[in-house]
């Protein structure tokens, strides 16, 4: 039969804008969320003086939260964790392995909240590490690594074309608490990224700030989410979407409560912030989506011998013996901490470290990237301590002084250095992080 030229031009037509829309990277998001509530008693993690007392209870659950973005050919995963740290790095190592498999991620980034009302997450199968004293933490902590990973799994299960926003304000809302220099060192950003599905719905919310989420009192031995929690709640009653938390840089940083008292009134105070900036956002599709990523491990010394037995007693007095234990073998050979960094559409600069980064460090990171936004997760994949500034080790006090941060001095920027040159090399701004050869 013969064809009419219109006819077989509109046709033409259609099959090109077939082609286009089948080249055309995509970008997609999907969220799930996951009680991880420990049901047993166990010990808690964030204050020496509770020493291996065990949990009595909840006052408000801990949740896992997971953002995974699609873009481009790549996927990664954002979770906020309620707990005082990431997980270990054997926990880890399970977790990539199972969402590598079973959702094709490659990068991840998990981001304990830092509350001080989480369990312990170091305590493992062996006598004298756990096994035998707290074996039914031990048999939580077991199942802790495929929850997170199921958590992943089903949000890249419900992945959909999506809008993105990022909006940022400065808030007096944190205060430093180791500095006695004028002004001390503070980081004011409060961060807000939100994702919508391209018909206006608000899949989800990720909210980053730096201070430390210690106002439930350290005498109520009960799990606790404490003020992020309260934050994420207002936020999901306000947005009719979820909330998830991502702690920053905040080492140094305490919650500054003006005018409110307790970890319930400072969140809902600090989520009405949230809803102002998540409210002013204008999400759109990416124009060139896509994900980069690069993961850095370190060699440092410490600034403590753990391999001293005098040492281990004194740290196991502060604490309690098989939480020690654990600590020791990790640091035994050094100080391996982990660093995460991801750009996000050739826009958007995400940095993860795992530990407890001060203040400046996020503040100097973000003024010497030069993309449209840069986030710094603290607590990301792992746990090695306190990470203070050069500055702040000169001056002392708690989070600078070795028995809290045994990391050597100057490892904080130096990792930060190294998150700058991956930002810069996948900007195509540097070659591959290597210096040009002299001439």
């Amino acid at each position: 039969m013969r064809r009419s030229f219109p006819v077989m031009c509109l046709i033409l037509a259609l099959l090109a804008t077939v082609s286009v829309d089948a080249d055309e990277p995509v970008f997609r998001v999907g969220f799930a969320q996951k009680d991880v509530t420990p049901p047993v008693p166990m010990p808690m993690w964030g204050y020496g003086a509770r020493k291996d007392m065990l949990s009595q209870g909840t006052l408000d659950p801990l949740m896992a939260k997971a953002i995974v973005v699609e873009a481009g050919d790549d996927r990664v995963a954002l979770v906020g964790l309620d707990m005082g740290r990431a997980p270990t790095t054997a926990m880890m190592n399970e977790i990539r392995a199972a969402i590598r498999e079973q959702a094709r991620i490659e990068h991840v980034l998990i981001v304990g909240s830092h509350t001080h009302h989480g369990p312990v997450l170091e305590l493992t199968d062996r006598e004298g590490f756990g096994k035998g004293r707290f074996d039914a933490a031990v048999r939580y902590l077991k199942t802790l690594p495929q929850m997170l990973s199921e958590t992943i799994i089903e949000a890249a299960t419900k992945l959909e074309p999506a809008r993105l926003g990022v909006n940022s304000i400065e808030v007096p809302y944190n205060r430093n608490r180791q500095s006695k220099r004028q002004p001390p060192a503070r980081d004011p950003l409060l961060s807000v990224m939100k994702f919508d599905s391209t018909n206006g719905r608000t899949i989800a919310t990720l909210v980053n700030f730096a201070a430390h989420p210690v106002m439930t009192s350290g005498e109520i031995l009960k799990f606790s989410a404490d003020y992020p929690g309260f934050m994420m709640k207002h936020v999901e009653k306000e947005l009719s979407a979820p909330c998830l938390f991502m702690q920053g840089a905040s080492g140094d940083m305490s919650v500054n409560a003006i005018n409110v008292k307790g970890p319930q009134a400072f969140g809902e105070l600090l989520g009405e912030e949230c809803v102002k900036v998540a409210n002013a956002i204008e999400t759109t599709v990416p124009e060139h989506p896509s994900i980069q990523g690069r993961v850095d491990h370190f060699e440092f010394e410490t600034r403590i011998d753990l391999n001293n037995p005098a040492v281990l007693f004194l740290y196991g007095q502060a604490f309690f013996p098989e939480l020690v234990r654990n600590f020791a073998e990790e640091y035994k050979n050094g100080m391996h901490p982990e660093l995460n960094t991801i750009l996000l559409n050739r826009e958007i600069a995400i940095v993860g470290g795992s530990g407890e980064f001060f203040s400046n460090h996020a503040v100097r990171l973000r003024e010497r990237s030069y993309v449209k936004h840069t986030l710094f997760f603290g607590y990301c994949n792992g746990y090695m301590n306190y990470f203070p500034t050069i500055e702040a080790i000169s001056e002392g006090g708690y989070g600078a002084d070795p028995p809290v941060s045994p990391a050597q001095i100057g490892a904080g920027e130096e990792m930060m250095n190294r998150a700058l040159i991956n930002i810069y090399s996948m900007l195509g701004k540097l070659a591959e992080g290597k210096p040009e050869p002299l001439k």
